[in-house]
């Protein structure tokens, strides 16, 4: 019971940190599709945790969406990149990885500053209560990561 409610708590807690983040996965379609559902799901459960009002929702919605659009060509970029890393390692060309992983670590960057700038966005939105529920979330969220890298 106790391993079943880390998951859960692991799942919450990690829509949580991302909450008003847009991921794009590299990986296979199924497990970006997963992903996705999984993700909107938490932010849901989220949002009823917090108690956003109607107004609180909405601008969620449109610093989420701005967020979204801004790093949207970073992100298209990234993939890019990575895609050229891994022909570049493939093809065992070492200087090609060093300036490519340079190029990928830039925008990876520049994508985790205009989202942690969203996060902020809410999180400026939040009444005070809803604040120390947010981080209280948070700080789960750091103990169950910490757990599970043990």
């Amino acid at each position: 019971m106790t391993r079943h409610l880390k998951t859960i708590v692991t799942v919450g807690a990690l829509a949580a940190a991302m909450a008003f983040a847009q991921t794009t996965s590299t990986t296979a379609a199924p497990a970006a599709v997963k992903g996705a559902g999984l993700k909107a799901k938490v932010q849901k459960q989220l949002i009823k945790a917090l108690d956003l009002t109607a107004a609180q929702k909405q601008q969620a919605k449109t610093i989420l969406q701005a967020t979204k659009q801004q790093a949207q060509p970073l992100v298209a970029q990234l993939k890019q990149g990575r895609q050229d890393l891994s022909a570049a390692v493939q093809a065992g060309d070492t200087a090609k990885i060093q300036q490519v992983a340079q190029q990928v670590g830039a925008l990876q960057g520049q994508v985790l500053a205009i989202r942690a700038q969203g996060k902020a966005q809410f999180f400026a939105l939040l009444t005070p209560d809803q604040k120390v529920k947010a981080a209280d979330f948070q700080q789960k969220l750091q103990q169950v990561l910490g757990a599970k890298g043990e």
